[in-house]
């Protein structure tokens, strides 16, 4: 593929509109720019961002820091004037913290996530709970973990633990 085909198939992408609908939870998925992994500070760090708007600009149901990447399952809030914050806002906030914390930490500059990201609407309860149990068994699927609740950078809301599969017990917040 020519260079300009890439460049305006890319410039098109970038430009999709991000489609929210009101109270409806949203999975979501952004990776790391550069594939090499994230120190144990860093994930801490970024857990810890992924956490800090929970209750004020959405409900986090879950989410999951793995090496390389970070898993979301989201539902926006409204705000002042009863509209849900945008999920762009939200990712913006969450990923433009954590990159100057990455930054600081690793005394290094520069961008530390694909601009991208992979959203999906989740629009029944099976849905729901098939992307709880995906953000839960992605440590164990990658082999960082031999039960969800081993892996220290999986955080799942107490609201949300009633909804997970019985058969592999989840760590308590």
């Amino acid at each position: 593929m020519s260079g300009s085909t890439l460049d305006r198939k890319y410039e098109y992408r970038r430009r999709m509109p991000h489609y929210q609908r009101p109270g409806r939870p949203i999975f979501v998925t952004f990776c790391k720019l550069i594939r090499d992994p994230f120190p144990s500070a860093a994930r801490d760090l970024i857990l810890e961002h992924c956490l800090h708007d929970h209750g004020k600009r959405f409900d986090l149901h879950a989410t999951v820091v793995m090496p390389d990447h970070v898993h979301l399952l989201l539902t926006p809030l409204s705000d002042d004037q009863g509209w849900p914050h945008a999920l762009p806002a939200i990712l913006k906030l969450i990923k433009g913290i954590s990159t100057r914390s990455v930054n600081k930490l690793s005394g290094t500059s520069g961008a530390v996530w694909q601009e991208e990201s992979f959203e999906h609407t989740v629009r029944t309860d099976g849905r729901f709970q098939e992307k709880l149990e995906y953000i839960r068994q992605n440590p164990v699927r990658r082999g960082l973990a031999a039960k969800p609740e081993d892996y220290p950078w999986l955080w799942i809301a107490p609201q949300s633990i009633a909804q997970c599969r019985a058969d592999t017990p989840v760590r308590r917040p």
